[in-house]
């Protein structure tokens, strides 16, 4: 590891203005970290930020849950408000990586790291969520760009993320048996006016399956995914599981999804 120069923030202005072209925020450490360790990623400067209050806790209102960008995956597992408002949540947080994992990784670093096979952005998408920064709200749809891509800027910083409490929601994945991240994800989240299909793991970046949620908002039924076909053009294909594979698991794990909501 290349040696570099580390900062505490206590105020997210603070931290904003440590950044550059050449840092990178810290909150749980959970892949910056490891990157730097393997050579994978270099930074001049190191800028921790779960310092700061303001970006931790969990606030419910009638219409959504907002939770701060360095609230750790555990606290989402074990939070009152959001088993009582969003379960497939909670559900969700509680089946990323290990205990190790949980107890020091936080939601804003796993939506910011934007890993292909993160669990975070499929519930930001499935749930509607907005991504408050430290100068704009950002829907989900516009800020996931591609793998490892996200749409933030230098010097912005994640606050929270506000997610949209919907009628019904249910998260099925295929976790790799070693690091428990999604060979296939399918978050499915039924509104008033619609349903949102999220996948994660399948291909380089979270998508909307816009298939097989107008499938769904017709007839909200895991038997109305039967006559919907999953290309598995632009899937991923690795020693985990083929394109075609991949294809197949996404239609599996929506019809598993929509039957536990």
């Amino acid at each position: 590891m290349k040696t570099f120069n580390y900062h505490s923030a206590k105020e997210v202005k603070e931290a904003s203005k440590l950044a550059s072209s050449n840092s990178a925020f810290l909150a749980g450490g959970m892949t910056t970290i490891p990157s730097m360790k393997l050579g994978l990623a270099t930074y001049k400067d190191l800028i921790d930020i779960k310092g700061i209050k303001k970006l931790s806790g969990i606030k419910a209102s009638g219409k959504t849950i907002k939770i701060g960008a360095t609230t750790k995956h555990v606290e989402v597992a074990k939070s009152k408000e959001i088993k009582k408002a969003i379960p497939s949540l909670a559900a969700l947080a509680e089946g990323i990586g290990d205990p190790q994992v949980r107890n020091r990784g936080t939601i804003g670093g796993s939506i910011a790291n934007n890993d292909p096979a993160a669990d975070y952005p499929s519930a930001c998408i499935a749930l509607n969520a907005i991504i408050h920064t430290n100068s704009r709200k950002i829907d989900a749809e516009k800020f996931f760009k591609g793998m490892f891509e996200t749409s933030l800027k230098n010097g912005e910083i994640i606050e929270a993320i506000e997610f949209e409490i919907p009628q019904k929601s249910n998260y099925q994945k295929l976790p790799n048996p070693a690091s428990r991240y999604a060979v296939v994800g399918v978050y499915v989240a039924k509104y008033k006016r619609g349903v949102n299909v999220a996948v994660t793991g399948a291909k380089s970046c979270v998508y909307n399956a816009k298939d097989l949620a107008g499938a769904l908002s017709k007839n909200f039924s895991s038997s109305a995914i039967n006559n919907v076909k999953i290309t598995s053009s632009g899937m991923n294909s690795d020693i985990h599981a083929s394109a075609n594979y991949r294809a197949n698991m996404v239609k599996t794990f929506a019809q598993k999804a929509v039957d536990a909501c």
